[in-house]
């Protein structure tokens, strides 16, 4: 019986420290490579990769993740320019001082 309870406990709190974020893409961006169409996706850190999902779109893709000087209100994207296309250069994940930056 101890075990059980033992191994909900493990099992909880790995659920539990798999955070996930929202964030909204106004226009058409990519990230590694990859073209995310606008629309709401959800965003998860698991080992230095950002995994961003929206229905059948996922893009895995290895990330910096950096403590920021302040704690972010809001779930922010910053985009660059790549010629005439948006690229997603960094994410600051609202309610945290974490910011996901991507290489080029």
């Amino acid at each position: 019986m101890r075990k059980l309870i033992l191994l909900f406990a493990i099992v909880g709190l790995a659920v539990a420290s798999a955070k996930s974020y929202t964030l909204r893409l106004f226009e058409t961006a990519t990230v590694a490579g990859k073209e995310l169409p606008p629309g709401e996706y959800k965003v998860e850190v698991v080992n230095q990769k950002a995994i961003l999902r929206n229905g059948k779109i996922d893009a895995e893709v290895p990330v910096k993740v950096e403590d920021g000087n302040t704690r972010y209100d809001t779930t922010t994207v910053r985009l660059g320019k790549d010629g005439g296309t948006a690229r997603i250069e960094e994410i600051r994940l609202g309610g945290t001082r974490t910011r996901l930056v991507f290489a080029e």
